[in-house]
C-alpha cells in the first residue's frame, strides 16, 4: 500500500487535543458553584460584624459589662483579621487555596457555635478571636479563588458580583439583625452562621479550584513579625484617644517590627509581605488608591449619622436617608465590573471618586433639614461613585498580579481595605476631638479629601491600567 492509499485519520485525531488554558478559569457549571461558595463566605463574614454592632448594647447589658469593654468584641475580631490576612494568604499559596479556605470556613462556623454558647464575656471574647482567624483565612483567599475560577477577560464582571454581595450584605445587616433580635436573643446572631458555613463548605468541597502550590516553605518568622507589626500598630491606633503615650509606644513598636519585616522580605523571591507585587507600579498605585477610597467611605459613613441627627432627623429617618448609598453601590458595581473588562480601569476609578467627592460636597454644603430628597440623591451618587471605583480598582490589583501570586494579591487587597476602614474611622474620632460640635462636617471634608486623593492616584496609573 502506497502512502497515497493509506487511510486518513480525521483531522482532530491527527494531532493531540490542545491543553486547556488555565487562565480561562473553571468550566461551567463548576465555575458557578465555586463562585457560589466564595460569595456565601463573603456574605457570612460581612454580615457577622455588621449584625453584631446592633447587638453590642444588649450584650453589655446581659453580661453586666461596660460599653467600653463590650467594644472589644469587635476590636479583637478586627485585630485578628488584620494581623493574619497576609500570612494566611501566603500559607494558601504554599499548602493550597482550597485547603486553607475550607479550613478557615470550618473554624469560622465552629467559633460561631462557641460564641453562641459562651457562658461569659471572657469565653465570648476568646471565641471572637477564633472567629476572626477563620474569617481571615476566608477573606485572604476569596479574591484569589475568584481569579482562578473566572477567565481573565471576565475578571471585572466577577469583581462586580463580589461587590454586589458586599454592598447588599452590609445594607441588609442592620435590618436582618433587628429581625433576628425581635424573636430571639443575641446568641442567635452567631448561630445563623453555623448552617451558612456548613453550606459553603459542602459546595466548596466539590467545586473550588485547587491551583498549583508554590514550591517554597512558609515563612513562619515573617508571619510572626507581620502579626507584631500590624497588631501593635492598630492596637495603638485604637487606644490613641484614651491613652496617648502607651498608644504611641505601641505604634512605634509596630513600626519597628514592620521595618524588620520589610528588611526580611526584600530577600525573599515570593515574600509574605508582597513587596514584589508593590514593585509593580500599577498594583502599588491601586493599593494606595484603595486605602484612600475606603478611608473616604468610612469617614463619611461614620460621620453622616451625627450630621443628620444633629440637624434634627430621627434615627429612622437617618437610616432611610442613608439607604440609597449601598443601593447605589449595588447598581453601579456590576456595571463598572463589565466596563472594566473593556475600558481603562484608571478612568473608571477616577470618575467614581470624583462623583463621590461631588456628592459629599453637596451634603456638606447644604443645610440638611428639609432637604431629604436632595440628600437621598446625593447618597445614591456617593454609593454609585464608590461602586464605580471599587470594582475596577480590585480588578487592577488582582488582574495585574501573576497567577502564582494571586493569593498574596488577594490578601493585599483585603489588607488595604482594612487599612482604609480603620484610617477613616480614626479620622472621624480625631475630627470630633479637634472640632467639637462641627466634627461631623469636618470629617465629611476629610472624606472628600480622601476621595480626591484616590481619584488622583487612579489617574496617575492611566498609562499602565
Amino acid at each position: 500500500m502506497s502512502p497515497k492509499d493509506a487511510p486518513r485519520l480525521p483531522q482532530d485525531a491527527a494531532r493531540p487535543a490542545p491543553m486547556p488554558d488555565p487562565a480561562d478559569g473553571l468550566p461551567v457549571p463548576r465555575r458557578y458553584w465555586a463562585v457560589a461558595a466564595v460569595l456565601i463566605s463573603i456574605a457570612a463574614t460581612v454580615l457577622d460584624s455588621a449584625m453584631l454592632n446592633v447587638a453590642l448594647p444588649g450584650i453589655a447589658r446581659d453580661l453586666g459589662i461596660a460599653p467600653a469593654s463590650v467594644a472589644w468584641l469587635q476590636i479583637a475580631y478586627q485585630l485578628t483579621v488584620v494581623t493574619t490576612l497576609l500570612p494566611l494568604a501566603s500559607l494558601g499559596e504554599v499548602v493550597g487555596f482550597r485547603r486553607i479556605f475550607l479550613s478557615g470556613f470550618a473554624v469560622f462556623g465552629l467559633a460561631s457555635l462557641g460564641a453562641a454558647l459562651a457562658p461569659g464575656f471572657e469565653a465570648l471574647l476568646a471565641w471572637r478571636v477564633l472567629q476572626g482567624l477563620g474569617a481571615s483565612a476566608v477573606m485572604s483567599l476569596t479574591a484569589g479563588l475568584i481569579r482562578h475560577a473566572y477567565p481573565l477577560r471576565q475578571l471585572g464582571r466577577a469583581m462586580g458580583i463580589n461587590a454586589i454581595v458586599v454592598a447588599v450584605s452590609g445594607a441588609s445587616a442592620p435590618s436582618l439583625a433587628a429581625a433576628i433580635l425581635a424573636v430571639a436573643s443575641w446568641p442567635a446572631l452567631f448561630l445563623v452562621h453555623v448552617p451558612i458555613s456548613l453550606l459553603g463548605i459542602l459546595i466548596g468541597l466539590r467545586s473550588l479550584p485547587d491551583p498549583e502550590r508554590a514550591p517554597r516553605r512558609f515563612d513562619a518568622a515573617g508571619a510572626a513579625l507581620n502579626v507584631l507589626a500590624f497588631g501593635l500598630f492598630f492596637l495603638g491606633l485604637d487606644l490613641v484617644l484614651q491613652a496617648t503615650l502607651p498608644a504611641v509606644l505601641l505604634m512605634a513598636g509596630g513600626v519597628a517590627a514592620g521595618w524588620l519585616l520589610v528588611q526580611r522580605q526584600l530577600s525573599q523571591p515570593a515574600p509574605l509581605l508582597p513587596v514584589d507585587l508593590l514593585r509593580i507600579r500599577t498594583i502599588a498605585l491601586a493599593v494606595a488608591a484603595s486605602v484612600c477610597g475606603f478611608s473616604a467611605w468610612h469617614a463619611s459613613f461614620v460621620s453622616l449619622p451625627f450630621l443628620l441627627q444633629g440637624a434634627g432627623y430621627s434615627q429612622v429617618e437617618t437610616g432611610l436617608l442613608m439607604t440609597p448609598w449601598p443601593l447605589g453601590m449595588a447598581v453601579a458595581a456590576p456595571l463598572a465590573g463589565r466596563l472594566s473588562d473593556r475600558v481603562p480601569t484608571a478612568l473608571l476609578c477616577a470618575i467614581g471618586m470624583t462623583a463621590m467627592a461631588a456628592g459629599l460636597g453637596v451634603i456638606a454644603a447644604v443645610p440638611p433639614l428639609g432637604q431629604g430628597l436632595l440628600l437621598a440623591g446625593m447618597m445614591a451618587l456617593c454609593g454609585a461613585g464608590f461602586g464605580f471605583f471599587q470594582t475596577p480598582n480590585n480588578r487592577t490589583m488582582i488582574g495585574s498580579a501573576p497567577r502564582t501570586r494571586s493569593g498574596s494579591a488577594g490578601g493585599m487587597q483585603a489588607t488595604a481595605r482594612l487599612l482604609g476602614t480603620t484610617l477613616g474611622t480614626t479620622t472621624v474620632a480625631l475630627c470630633f476631638q479637634a472640632a467639637g460640635a462641627d466634627g461631623a462636617r469636618v470629617a465629611l471634608l476629610a472624606g472628600i479629601g480622601f476621595a480626591l486623593a484616590a481619584g488622583a492616584l487612579s489617574l496617575s496609573r492611566r498609562r499602565t491600567a
